[in-house]
Protein backbone atom coordinates (compact mmCIF):
# COMPACT_ATOMS: atom_id res chain seq x y z
CA UNK A 1 0.00 0.00 0.00
CA UNK A 2 1.38 3.31 -1.30
CA UNK A 3 2.36 5.84 1.63
CA UNK A 4 -0.01 8.78 2.70
CA UNK A 5 0.69 12.33 3.31
CA UNK A 6 1.76 13.32 7.15
CA UNK A 7 0.49 15.94 8.83
CA UNK A 8 2.88 18.47 9.09
CA UNK A 9 4.72 19.79 12.61
CA UNK A 10 2.57 22.69 12.76
CA UNK A 11 -0.93 20.54 11.89
CA UNK A 12 0.33 18.28 14.84
CA UNK A 13 0.96 21.20 17.55
CA UNK A 14 -2.45 22.52 16.50
CA UNK A 15 -4.57 18.98 17.10
CA UNK A 16 -2.53 18.44 20.80
CA UNK A 17 -3.34 22.47 21.41
CA UNK A 18 -7.10 21.79 20.49
CA UNK A 19 -7.05 18.49 22.24
CA UNK A 20 -5.99 20.58 25.66
CA UNK A 21 -8.73 22.69 24.89
CA UNK A 22 -11.27 19.83 25.45
CA UNK A 23 -12.18 19.16 21.74
CA UNK A 24 -13.08 15.96 20.54
CA UNK A 25 -11.41 13.67 17.32
CA UNK A 26 -14.45 14.20 15.54
CA UNK A 27 -14.34 17.78 16.21
CA UNK A 28 -10.49 18.60 15.60
CA UNK A 29 -10.38 16.49 12.72
CA UNK A 30 -13.01 18.53 10.69
CA UNK A 31 -12.13 21.81 11.86
CA UNK A 32 -8.14 20.98 10.20
CA UNK A 33 -9.19 19.05 7.71
CA UNK A 34 -8.05 15.55 9.25
CA UNK A 35 -9.14 12.32 9.43
CA UNK A 36 -10.24 11.56 13.10
CA UNK A 37 -8.43 8.22 12.60
CA UNK A 38 -4.97 10.56 12.73
CA UNK A 39 -6.43 12.81 15.42
CA UNK A 40 -6.48 10.01 17.46
CA UNK A 41 -3.21 8.50 16.59
CA UNK A 42 -1.29 11.93 16.49
CA UNK A 43 -2.66 12.50 20.40
CA UNK A 44 -1.74 8.88 21.65
CA UNK A 45 1.72 9.78 20.63
CA UNK A 46 1.96 12.87 22.27
CA UNK A 47 0.91 11.42 25.39
CA UNK A 48 3.12 8.37 25.14
CA UNK A 49 6.55 10.47 24.08
CA UNK A 50 5.53 14.09 25.24
CA UNK A 51 6.55 14.82 21.39
CA UNK A 52 4.88 15.51 18.12
CA UNK A 53 7.73 14.87 15.76
CA UNK A 54 8.41 11.37 14.63
CA UNK A 55 10.95 9.00 15.99
CA UNK A 56 13.90 8.24 13.75
CA UNK A 57 13.27 5.38 11.23
CA UNK A 58 14.75 2.31 10.89
CA UNK A 59 16.78 1.43 8.44
CA UNK A 60 19.76 3.05 6.37
CA UNK A 61 20.28 6.89 6.85
CA UNK A 62 19.56 9.09 3.67
CA UNK A 63 23.59 9.75 2.15
CA UNK A 64 22.03 12.92 1.31
CA UNK A 65 21.48 15.60 3.73
CA UNK A 66 18.92 18.30 4.00
CA UNK A 67 21.21 20.52 3.45
CA UNK A 68 22.17 18.46 0.44
CA UNK A 69 18.93 18.05 -1.18
CA UNK A 70 18.58 21.90 -1.04
CA UNK A 71 21.32 22.60 -3.11
CA UNK A 72 20.06 19.75 -5.47
CA UNK A 73 16.42 21.42 -5.80
CA UNK A 74 18.07 25.03 -5.69
CA UNK A 75 20.30 23.58 -8.69
CA UNK A 76 17.61 22.23 -10.57
CA UNK A 77 14.95 25.27 -10.47
CA UNK A 78 18.15 27.34 -11.57
CA UNK A 79 18.92 24.92 -14.45
CA UNK A 80 16.33 22.61 -15.75
CA UNK A 81 18.32 20.80 -17.81
CA UNK A 82 20.91 19.95 -15.25
CA UNK A 83 20.91 15.79 -15.79
CA UNK A 84 21.48 13.47 -13.07
CA UNK A 85 25.37 13.34 -13.55
CA UNK A 86 25.63 16.83 -13.17
CA UNK A 87 24.24 16.41 -9.98
CA UNK A 88 26.32 13.34 -8.71
CA UNK A 89 29.30 15.01 -9.96
CA UNK A 90 28.30 18.44 -7.47
CA UNK A 91 27.80 15.98 -4.24
CA UNK A 92 30.79 13.87 -5.42
CA UNK A 93 32.96 17.52 -4.72
CA UNK A 94 30.75 18.42 -1.95
CA UNK A 95 32.09 14.75 -0.23
CA UNK A 96 29.00 12.87 -1.27
CA UNK A 97 29.41 9.64 -3.22
CA UNK A 98 25.87 8.96 -4.23
CA UNK A 99 24.58 7.10 -7.72
CA UNK A 100 22.18 8.80 -10.08
CA UNK A 101 19.13 6.68 -8.74
CA UNK A 102 19.40 8.50 -5.50
CA UNK A 103 19.66 11.52 -6.82
CA UNK A 104 15.97 10.82 -8.93
CA UNK A 105 15.15 9.35 -5.21
CA UNK A 106 15.56 12.75 -3.65
CA UNK A 107 14.26 14.62 -6.58
CA UNK A 108 10.61 12.08 -6.85
CA UNK A 109 10.36 13.10 -3.21
CA UNK A 110 10.25 16.75 -3.63
CA UNK A 111 7.66 16.87 -6.59
CA UNK A 112 10.22 16.95 -9.60
CA UNK A 113 10.36 14.23 -12.56
CA UNK A 114 12.63 14.11 -15.31
CA UNK A 115 10.05 14.62 -18.38
CA UNK A 116 11.02 15.58 -22.13
CA UNK A 117 10.96 19.26 -22.55
CA UNK A 118 7.65 20.23 -24.97
CA UNK A 119 9.05 21.73 -28.55
CA UNK A 120 6.42 25.28 -29.00
CA UNK A 121 7.11 28.05 -31.79
CA UNK A 122 9.68 30.42 -30.91
CA UNK A 123 7.49 33.75 -30.41
CA UNK A 124 8.44 36.39 -29.53
CA UNK A 125 6.44 38.73 -27.08
CA UNK A 126 4.80 40.55 -30.37
CA UNK A 127 3.91 37.31 -31.60
CA UNK A 128 2.63 36.35 -28.16
CA UNK A 129 0.24 39.07 -28.41
CA UNK A 130 -0.74 38.83 -32.21
CA UNK A 131 -1.79 34.69 -31.51
CA UNK A 132 -3.66 36.15 -28.15
CA UNK A 133 -5.52 38.84 -30.08
CA UNK A 134 -6.61 36.19 -32.91
CA UNK A 135 -7.61 33.75 -30.01
CA UNK A 136 -9.65 36.46 -29.08
CA UNK A 137 -11.04 37.07 -32.45
CA UNK A 138 -11.63 33.85 -34.17
CA UNK A 139 -12.88 30.40 -32.58
CA UNK A 140 -12.08 27.56 -35.38
CA UNK A 141 -12.36 24.00 -35.82
CA UNK A 142 -9.07 22.99 -34.57
CA UNK A 143 -6.50 21.02 -37.27
CA UNK A 144 -2.61 20.30 -36.70
CA UNK A 145 0.07 19.49 -38.84
CA UNK A 146 3.41 17.74 -37.16
CA UNK A 147 6.23 18.47 -39.44
CA UNK A 148 9.89 16.78 -38.41
CA UNK A 149 12.86 19.59 -38.40
CA UNK A 150 15.63 20.48 -36.83
CA UNK A 151 17.36 18.12 -34.29
CA UNK A 152 14.74 16.52 -33.16
CA UNK A 153 16.81 15.56 -30.18
CA UNK A 154 15.07 14.92 -26.79
CA UNK A 155 16.07 16.79 -23.78
CA UNK A 156 14.78 16.20 -20.45
CA UNK A 157 13.68 19.12 -17.72
CA UNK A 158 13.35 18.31 -14.16
CA UNK A 159 9.48 19.66 -13.61
CA UNK A 160 6.11 19.60 -11.96
CA UNK A 161 3.48 17.54 -13.49
CA UNK A 162 1.48 20.69 -14.78
CA UNK A 163 3.97 22.51 -15.51
CA UNK A 164 4.79 20.94 -18.83
CA UNK A 165 4.44 23.85 -21.23
CA UNK A 166 5.47 26.58 -18.63
CA UNK A 167 8.21 28.51 -21.01
CA UNK A 168 10.93 27.13 -19.21
CA UNK A 169 10.17 24.00 -19.61
CA UNK A 170 9.79 23.78 -23.34
CA UNK A 171 12.53 23.88 -26.31
CA UNK A 172 11.66 26.77 -28.70
CA UNK A 173 11.47 25.49 -32.49
CA UNK A 174 11.96 27.32 -35.88
CA UNK A 175 10.42 26.18 -38.97
CA UNK A 176 13.00 23.79 -40.89
CA UNK A 177 15.37 24.07 -37.71
CA UNK A 178 16.72 27.66 -39.02
CA UNK A 179 18.91 26.13 -41.05
CA UNK A 180 21.56 23.48 -41.52
CA UNK A 181 25.20 22.64 -42.48
CA UNK A 182 26.65 19.58 -44.02
CA UNK A 183 30.30 18.82 -43.34
CA UNK A 184 32.56 16.30 -44.01
CA UNK A 185 35.38 14.64 -41.90
CA UNK A 186 37.78 12.29 -41.03
CA UNK A 187 39.49 10.40 -37.92
CA UNK A 188 41.70 7.65 -36.98
CA UNK A 189 42.79 5.30 -33.99
CA UNK A 190 45.11 8.67 -33.49
CA UNK A 191 42.87 11.62 -33.37
CA UNK A 192 40.19 13.58 -35.49
CA UNK A 193 41.35 14.70 -38.85
CA UNK A 194 40.34 17.89 -40.85
CA UNK A 195 36.67 18.63 -40.98
CA UNK A 196 34.81 20.56 -43.93
CA UNK A 197 31.87 22.54 -45.01
CA UNK A 198 29.83 21.36 -47.86
CA UNK A 199 28.72 24.11 -49.65
CA UNK A 200 25.36 23.42 -51.94
CA UNK A 201 24.94 19.99 -53.49
CA UNK A 202 27.96 17.85 -53.48
CA UNK A 203 28.82 15.38 -56.07
CA UNK A 204 31.38 12.99 -57.85
CA UNK A 205 33.87 15.82 -58.29
CA UNK A 206 33.20 17.85 -55.15
CA UNK A 207 34.17 14.93 -53.44
CA UNK A 208 37.22 14.02 -54.99
CA UNK A 209 38.09 17.77 -54.23
CA UNK A 210 37.52 17.03 -50.78
CA UNK A 211 39.88 13.84 -50.65
CA UNK A 212 42.35 15.91 -52.05
CA UNK A 213 42.37 18.73 -50.33
CA UNK A 214 41.67 17.06 -46.61
CA UNK A 215 42.66 13.35 -46.61
CA UNK A 216 46.06 13.76 -47.27
CA UNK A 217 46.84 16.84 -45.38
CA UNK A 218 44.89 15.28 -42.16
CA UNK A 219 47.56 11.70 -42.66
CA UNK A 220 50.16 13.97 -42.53
CA UNK A 221 49.62 15.86 -39.13
CA UNK A 222 47.63 12.46 -37.11
CA UNK A 223 51.40 10.76 -38.10
CA UNK A 224 50.05 7.88 -39.66
CA UNK A 225 52.96 6.54 -41.70
CA UNK A 226 52.47 4.20 -44.52
CA UNK A 227 50.32 0.74 -44.79
CA UNK A 228 46.70 2.86 -43.76
CA UNK A 229 43.36 2.02 -45.21
CA UNK A 230 40.89 4.66 -46.23
CA UNK A 231 37.36 3.37 -45.56
CA UNK A 232 33.74 4.77 -46.68
CA UNK A 233 30.51 3.83 -47.42
CA UNK A 234 29.14 2.72 -50.46
CA UNK A 235 27.28 6.18 -51.59
CA UNK A 236 27.26 6.63 -55.38
CA UNK A 237 29.58 9.55 -54.85
CA UNK A 238 32.15 7.12 -53.19
CA UNK A 239 31.55 4.26 -56.03
CA UNK A 240 32.11 6.14 -58.91
CA UNK A 241 33.91 4.89 -61.46
CA UNK A 242 36.02 8.62 -61.36
CA UNK A 243 36.01 8.65 -57.64
CA UNK A 244 38.05 4.64 -57.59
CA UNK A 245 40.25 6.13 -60.23
CA UNK A 246 41.08 9.04 -58.74
CA UNK A 247 41.68 6.88 -55.49
CA UNK A 248 43.78 4.23 -57.55
CA UNK A 249 45.73 6.74 -58.79
CA UNK A 250 46.55 8.03 -55.87
CA UNK A 251 47.41 4.36 -54.05
CA UNK A 252 45.06 4.28 -51.74
CA UNK A 253 43.82 1.19 -50.39
CA UNK A 254 40.24 0.77 -49.72
CA UNK A 255 38.57 -1.47 -47.49
CA UNK A 256 35.85 -2.80 -49.02
CA UNK A 257 32.22 -2.23 -48.15
CA UNK A 258 29.74 -5.20 -48.83
CA UNK A 259 26.45 -3.78 -49.91
CA UNK A 260 23.29 -4.49 -48.15
CA UNK A 261 25.57 -4.39 -45.18
CA UNK A 262 24.83 -3.28 -41.29
CA UNK A 263 25.99 0.14 -40.80
CA UNK A 264 29.05 -0.71 -38.91
CA UNK A 265 30.93 3.08 -39.75
CA UNK A 266 32.46 4.11 -36.38
CA UNK A 267 32.14 7.84 -37.86
CA UNK A 268 28.59 7.98 -36.99
CA UNK A 269 29.26 7.63 -33.60
CA UNK A 270 31.74 10.34 -33.57
CA UNK A 271 29.01 11.78 -35.32
CA UNK A 272 26.97 11.87 -32.52
CA UNK A 273 29.42 12.92 -29.63
CA UNK A 274 29.94 16.18 -32.01
CA UNK A 275 26.51 16.78 -31.89
CA UNK A 276 25.71 16.45 -28.08
CA UNK A 277 29.43 18.57 -27.72
CA UNK A 278 27.59 21.46 -29.98
CA UNK A 279 24.25 21.15 -27.92
CA UNK A 280 25.83 22.21 -25.11
CA UNK A 281 27.65 24.80 -26.82
CA UNK A 282 23.93 26.22 -28.25
CA UNK A 283 24.99 28.36 -31.27
CA UNK A 284 23.24 30.96 -32.50
CA UNK A 285 23.07 31.13 -36.06
CA UNK A 286 24.46 29.45 -39.12
CA UNK A 287 28.30 30.99 -38.91
CA UNK A 288 28.80 30.04 -35.10
CA UNK A 289 27.14 26.82 -35.92
CA UNK A 290 30.22 26.04 -38.23
CA UNK A 291 32.82 27.67 -35.97
CA UNK A 292 31.76 25.41 -32.98
CA UNK A 293 31.35 22.41 -34.76
CA UNK A 294 35.37 22.89 -35.84
CA UNK A 295 36.27 23.72 -32.58
CA UNK A 296 34.36 20.74 -30.88
CA UNK A 297 36.19 18.26 -33.80
CA UNK A 298 39.43 19.55 -32.61
CA UNK A 299 38.87 18.91 -28.98
CA UNK A 300 37.20 15.49 -29.20
CA UNK A 301 40.11 13.14 -27.68
CA UNK A 302 42.41 10.65 -29.07
CA UNK A 303 40.96 8.10 -26.81
CA UNK A 304 37.56 8.48 -27.79
CA UNK A 305 38.45 7.71 -31.56
CA UNK A 306 40.60 4.91 -30.22
CA UNK A 307 37.99 2.88 -28.55
CA UNK A 308 35.26 3.64 -31.41
CA UNK A 309 38.42 1.54 -33.68
CA UNK A 310 38.65 -0.86 -31.38
CA UNK A 311 34.66 -1.48 -30.76
CA UNK A 312 34.21 -1.50 -34.82
CA UNK A 313 36.51 -4.77 -34.94
CA UNK A 314 34.68 -6.04 -31.82
CA UNK A 315 31.35 -5.41 -34.28
CA UNK A 316 32.94 -6.80 -37.15
CA UNK A 317 33.67 -9.66 -35.37
CA UNK A 318 30.11 -10.21 -33.97
CA UNK A 319 28.68 -9.60 -37.00
CA UNK A 320 30.49 -13.00 -38.87
CA UNK A 321 29.76 -14.80 -35.99
CA UNK A 322 26.03 -13.97 -36.20
CA UNK A 323 26.62 -14.85 -39.95
CA UNK A 324 27.55 -17.96 -39.35
CA UNK A 325 24.89 -18.87 -36.77
CA UNK A 326 22.58 -17.79 -39.45
CA UNK A 327 24.42 -20.39 -42.13
CA UNK A 328 23.73 -22.93 -39.41
CA UNK A 329 20.30 -22.30 -38.53
CA UNK A 330 19.24 -21.99 -42.62
CA UNK A 331 21.29 -24.65 -43.15
CA UNK A 332 19.39 -27.08 -40.71
CA UNK A 333 15.86 -25.77 -41.63
CA UNK A 334 16.89 -26.22 -45.27
CA UNK A 335 17.52 -30.08 -44.50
Amino acid sequence: MAKTREPCKDIRDKIVDLHKAGMGYRTIGKQLGEKATTVGAIIRKWKKFKMTVNHPRSGAPCKISPRGASMIIRKVMDQLRTTRQDLVNDQKRAGTTVSKKTISNTLRRHGLKSCSARKVPLLKPAHVQARLKFSNDHLDDPETKIEIFGLNSTRCVWRKKKDEYNPKNTIPTVKHGGGNIILWGCFSAKGTGRMHRIEGRMDGAMYRKILASNLFPSVRALKMGRGWVFQHDNDPKHTARATKEWLHKKHLKVLEWPSQSPDLNPIENLWRELKVRITQRQPRNLKDLEKVCMEEWAKIPSAVCANLVKNYRKRRLSNILLFALFCLLHDSMCF
